[in-house]
């Protein structure tokens, strides 16, 4: 950022052709996007199996006018509004679940793109307002877009839109510094809320790294109190646009988080997801340790190959998550122009040369002393696992970096080099090529690495050819043709060693079953199969259990109620209650607990778990099952459909009410003697007593099941309890004949109100922000309460 209150000098347009240079980012983007955009291939895993149900269940909802806020179709109901992976508060995503019912694969990943290309658009403007080389920003652009884990995880959706924004955000910022601008301020403000949203750790990093990058504007200015003075309004208006945007749903999430399953991560944990050393030699050779193959041919840390040779790592990252490569061209300067002849020193790029080293100290976790002290120091770092996270903004700022030293070669402005720095530069280039094969020979893969090898010796040659031609051409005024040479090299370059692979592209077949029009055999039965066994009282849930990565969130695209699901964020007490873990992709991943011991259990009645399709026979997920405790009804081309004619109605009424000890019925795994979840209820509390008198039959049945509201109808002539079979939580309400009721935590897990004798109407309604006040206020009154 440039000294606040000092504006760079105006750029003259025929200096500067800006349209010229979007257009040169604009076709290099289609290009290396084409192979998504086209439908050929799709962005795969999380994006599909996570990220692609959740917008397809947004859409779902308002497009037939529901709330989006609680989802009753995995973990048998989620609190959406609080999760910060559900794209509700995603404008890209939000925007396409409101216009188009059915969105395609085509359209999400088409939404991850684009916001790639708006951040790559935001460093083109950066440079320009820096009046640096053109080629220089087309060089920055294409690195951030499609270079290190933009382009090597770019599954990781949330990740990659937080990146985006920070790209955005920088921007922004810049211009709200450089011009002292209320509006600029705000604006950055909002878009740095966006980021926020996304509640990961790309965010997290991305507002540190930007915090350090005011501070060093600031305190770098020739009259840093001037500077001060100048930036307070616009950061104060920056404060005020994040605060509208991001502060609600920060707080939902972290109200939501003290009851989730998800627990602070300390050094030890957060470690095993550092960086290896290693890994960065991928930023010269991509594809080095074959991450882009078969995951047989995945040699580097931390596979087994790896640690067969060198010893255990316990380290837990995906074959994916190490890869730095951005280009041939700017990670040459980067080493050269960069670090041996010092440019990244000067003042004007310093602070991000700072910020990069700090966040590779950051990315290489436990193999640097620094990381202690970052994890103890920052606040929230201790909520994720994965230090790796931060080759996303390293990525960023090595795009800029990269850029900035190409618009000194451009302008003939990079230092000249001497003899002992040419000679200390080629030591690196073969030092690392000679490492990258020392390892390969060590590890016994060779064959793996030649053919990366051999393309990283070639894309050194192409890119060295471009550079000195580029620069040619930009000494003799040919500014947009040496953008142009250089923007051809690197897309040639991307695509090759940064293209589709097994990581971030799949044949868009392979996911049909999450397609809201597929008419695969097994949702179809399923499908057919809860229709059959609705009732006025009856709503079947199923269980997908086994079948492949991307199947646990089909219920979201399908409308079914599923008692599983894939999200590493749930409610606590029902992953505890179940033993439902993050998804149940494997048989052995369908996990059980002390409560629900396997599927022949009164839990899973409670439930009304009628349907469990899994890909192996049921005996292999639960072996406590014996003959005749679940019917198969179906054997499809995915696996095996059962049915479990015990499963209980949705909703019950019932008279008899208990007080028990939920905390010891969770940890035991018993149910009081004798309880029979059709005639009695289990409460926290005591509850009142009803009319004397014999027991009259009664009845209740679901008049309308909504996403956030449930309407029932019952008919109890001494009155009771109507227990209604969803997970309970306390954001929910219930109305009885139209005037608000006590919300009951019934049987462990469900909700329950008490019903007048006679006819009733009753209505459960979700409100999570009603909620969210009275859990402030809560814990405000606990912050001032004496300690006792």
């Amino acid at each position: 950022m440039s000294e606040p209150g000092t504006a760079p000098p105006p750029v003259p347009s025929t200096r500067w052709p800006l349209a010229s240079v979007f257009c040169i980012v604009f076709c290099a983007w289609l290009a290396l996007s084409w192979p998504w955009l086209s439908g050929i291939v799709t962005i795969p895993w999380d994006a599909k199996a996570h990220f692609h149900p959740q917008l397809q269940f947004l859409a779902t909802a308002l497009n037939r006018g529901l709330s989006p806020f609680w989802t009753p179709y995995v973990f048998a109901g989620s609190p959406q509004v609080a999760d910060p992976q559900s794209l509700i508060f995603s404008p890209p995503f939000a925007l396409i679940a409101i216009f188009n019912p059915a969105p395609s694969f085509r359209w999400s990943d088409g939404a991850v793109l684009a916001t790639l290309l708006a951040g790559a658009v935001a460093l083109v403007l950066l440079f320009r307002d820096r009046n640096w080389h053109p080629a220089g920003a087309v060089v920055a652009a294409l690195a951030f877009a499609f270079g290190a884990s933009a382009a090597w995880r770019i599954q990781h959706i949330g990740q990659v839109l937080s990146l985006g924004y920070f790209a955005i955000t920088l921007l922004l910022l810049s211009r709200a510094l450089e011009r002292s601008s209320l509006i600029y301020g705000l604006a950055a403000g909002i878009v740095a809320g966006l980021m926020v949203l996304g509640r990961d750790q790309v965010a997290l990093l991305g507002v540190y790294v930007l915090a350090g990058l005011v501070i060093a504007a600031i305190a770098m200015a020739d009259r840093p109190l001037r500077a001060l003075r100048a930036s307070i309004l616009p950061l104060l208006a920056g404060s005020l646009g994040a605060i509208l945007v991001a502060t609600v749903p920060i707080l939902l999430t972290a109200f939501l988080a003290q009851e989730s399953n998800r627990p602070a991560i300390d050094l030890i944990g957060a470690g095993k997801g550092s960086l290896h050393p290693a890994s960065l030699l991928t930023g010269l050779i991509a594809n080095l340790y074959g991450a882009a193959g078969p995951l047989e041919n995945f040699w580097g840390p931390p596979s087994p190959a790896w640690e067969q040779r060198f010893g255990p790592l316990d380290l837990y990252l995906a074959r994916n998550m190490g890869e730095l490569y951005l280009g041939f061209l700017p990670m040459l300067l980067i080493l050269t122009v960069g670090l041996v002849r010092g440019a990244l020193l000067r003042r004007e790029i310093i602070a991000i040369t700072i910020a990069a080293l700090l966040v590779l100290v950051y990315a290489l976790g436990r193999y640097t002393p620094g990381f202690r002290l970052i994890f103890e120091a920052l606040p929230g770092v201790s909520f994720y696992r994965r230090p790796a996270d931060a080759l996303f903004i390293l990525g960023a700022l090595l795009a800029i970096l990269g850029g900035y030293l190409t618009h000194l070669v451009m302008t003939d402005t990079a230092p000249p080099a001497r003899l002992w720095q040419v000679l200390v530069e080629a030591a690196l280039l073969i030092g690392a090529l000679g490492l990258a094969l020392w390892l390969a020979w060590t590890v016994g893969r060779i064959g793996v690495a030649t053919i990366p090898l051999v393309t990283a010796l070639l894309c050194a040659l192409l890119s060295a050819g471009a550079l000195v031609a580029a620069r040619g051409l930009a000494l003799r005024g040919a500014t947009l043709a040496a953008a142009a040479l250089l923007a051809a090299t690197l897309t040639v370059d991307l695509s090759v060693n940064n293209g589709p692979s097994e990581s971030t592209a799949l044949p868009s077949q392979n996911y049909d079953v999450l397609r809201a029009d597929s008419t695969n055999e097994t949702i179809a039965l399923l499908k057919r199969e809860t229709a059959r066994t609705a009732a006025p009282d009856r709503r079947d849930r199923i269980e997908l259990a086994g079948i492949d990565f991307h199947w646990p969130n089909a219920s979201l695209v399908h409308q079914l109620d599923n008692t599983l699901g894939y999200n590493p964020l749930r409610l606590g007490l029902y992953s505890k209650a179940t033993g439902a873990g993050d998804h149940v992709a494997l048989p052995d991943q369908r996990t059980f607990s002390p409560l629900m011991p396997g599927y022949r259990s009164l839990l899973a009645d409670m439930l009304g778990l009628r349907f469990i399709a899994t890909g192996v026979p049921v005996e292999q997920i639960d072996k406590t099952l014996k003959p005749g405790d679940l019917v198969q009804i179906a054997r499809t081309r995915d696996g095996y459909v059962y049915e479990n004619p015990r499963a209980l109605p949705r909703v019950l009424l019932v008279e008899k009410a208990e007080r028990a000890d939920f905390g010891a019925i969770l940890a035991s795994g018993q149910w009081p003697a004798g309880f029979d979840p059709r005639t009695t209820v289990l409460l926290e509390r005591a509850p009142p007593s009803l009319p004397a008198g014999p027991a009259q039959p009664g009845s209740v049945r679901i008049v309308d099941y909504g996403t956030t509201e449930v309407a029932l109808e019952a008919d109890a002539p001494r009155g009771g309890y109507v227990v209604l079979n969803d997970v309970w939580h306390h954001w929910w309400q219930v109305e009885v004949d139209g005037k608000p009721a006590q919300l009951l935590r019934a049987n462990v897990l469900f909700r329950a109100v008490a019903v007048p004798p006679g006819r009733s109407k009753i209505r459960f309604v979700f409100r999570p922000f009603e909620g969210l006040y009275a859990d402030i206020g809560a814990w405000l009154k606990a912050q001032r309460a004496p300690p006792v």
